[in-house]
């Protein structure tokens, strides 16, 4: 069912582009679910980021709580992942950012060897194996990859993040920055995001329609 009726979880990993959450496709994830009347509740989960970088300067920094740098990117709502129950909601988001990479799985670190947190694993197969829609984008679609076994997505187009999540036997589909792959089998979708986004109007018109489609089909 569309709009007020429908509720989503959106899992954050930190605040920041380089060891957290993007920030603007977060912001924009929000907004846009707003405009389409679908309500939402975020989670992370609390435990300690991989490592902590300065913005600008691109230097690691002291390290930081998951949960507690979430909180600042939704105004102190966000919720540990421990409270995330799949009955409460019809669908669940991953927003982009290197902590999908670094904090919610070891892909930033191992690669092809990677694995995701036994957490986050667990809540996709709940969501998964209750027949509830995953959308995810930028680089944490390779955390579906990773737990939904032949799962058709995309990250866009990079070819060395497609060559690392060959091992998983995902079927990987090249997008552009405002197209999504849709995979009707196990209810995933997966937009590029700021994978290939070179300004917020692309960004803003890609996660807009991959939420579009979200929508239509709660």
């Amino acid at each position: 069912m569309v709009g007020c009726m429908s509720k989503v979880a959106v899992i954050l990993s930190g605040s920041g582009v380089f060891d957290g959450s993007e920030l603007h496709e977060t912001v924009i994830t929000m907004l846009h679910l707003e405009k389409l009347g679908v309500k939402y509740q975020t989670f992370a989960p609390d435990t300690q980021q991989l490592h902590t970088i300065d913005h600008s300067t691109g230097e690691a920094s002291e390290g930081r709580n998951v949960l507690v740098e979430s909180n600042r990117v939704s105004r102190g709502t966000t919720q540990p992942l421990t409270e995330l129950n799949h009955r409460d909601f019809d669908a669940l988001i991953f927003v982009g950012g290197f902590g999908a990479a670094k904090n919610l799985s070891d892909f930033a670190v191992k690669g092809s060897e990677y694995s995701v947190i036994p957490s986050i694993g667990s809540v996709i197969t709940e969501f998964n194996q209750n027949n509830k829609w995953i959308l995810a984008m930028c680089i944490a679609p390779v955390l579906l990859a990773k737990v939904v076994s032949g799962s058709k997505l995309t990250i866009g187009s990079d070819s060395g993040t497609i060559e690392a999540m060959a091992t998983t036997g995902v079927n990987h589909v090249t997008c552009s920055v405002v197209e999504s792959c849709v995979d009707e089998e196990n209810k995933l979708i997966t937009t590029p995001a700021y994978m290939l986004a070179s300004n917020l109007i692309e960004l803003e018109e890609g996660i807009s329609e991959a939420l579009k489609l979200l929508s239509s089909k709660l």
